[in-house]
């Protein structure tokens, strides 16, 4: 039986890596196979991006957000750890950010529509099961980050991260009839915050 694709998306300092660890941890309570991953990947294609967010390689939006689909179809289609293969595996893929983070992140800096048309009509991106937005306010997010950050990216102060979450609420509209979006306030205790992701992860896992 193949496993879930389940998505993980918010703005930088949202908790994704916590409750990340959190939701994989219970899926291997219940005896589920599990992996982890993320974008970008640990590819060389990856490694252009990181550099670009960094702001080491200044590039424009465009070419980041090309980037990003070229690192996320490898990230599909690997023939080794891509996420086609450990789904057919029988293991539950949690991915931290997809390309609901394109759409927003490169969709403040490049075309959106276009952003939006090279990743999901793009044939070898799938779609995931659950995408669960963590919601949490820009303010929220650059007080979580200026207490454990020892640098930002690029797209990490307010005015950018105010557009960002915008563009992520603009996409989720475009694709509420195509994807199942489920957001979840972000803005409580993280175990707070596990039991309603967890709960949307159980509601898939039960279809």
């Amino acid at each position: 039986m193949e496993g879930k694709f389940i998505v993980i998306e918010g703005l930088d300092g949202s908790g994704k890596t916590t409750q990340i660890r959190a939701l994989s941890q219970r899926l291997r309570d219940m005896g589920r196979s599990v992996a982890e991953t993320a974008e970008p990947t640990a590819s060389a294609t990856g490694g252009l991006i990181r550099d670009a967010l960094s702001g080491l390689t200044p590039r424009t939006g465009a070419e980041i957000a090309a980037l990003f689909m070229a690192d996320r179809i490898s990230h599909n289609v690997h023939p080794v750890s891509g996420i086609n293969v450990l789904l057919a595996q029988g293991r539950d893929v949690i991915c931290d950010r997809y390309y609901y983070s394109s759409l927003a992140y490169q969709g403040v800096v490049s075309d959106p529509d276009w952003v939006f048309h090279i990743n999901v009509d793009c044939p070898e991106i799938r779609r995931p099961d659950l995408c669960v937005f963590l919601d949490l306010d820009d303010e929220a997010c650059l007080r979580r980050m200026e207490a454990g950050r020892a640098y930002r990216e690029i797209y990490e102060n307010e005015n950018t991260l105010l557009a960002v979450r915008r563009r992520y609420f603009d996409a989720f509209e475009r694709l509420k009839d195509r994807d199942r979006i489920v957001l979840v306030n972000a803005d409580r205790t993280p175990g707070e915050v596990a039991e309603d992701v967890f709960a949307a992860v159980r509601a898939v896992l039960e279809e």
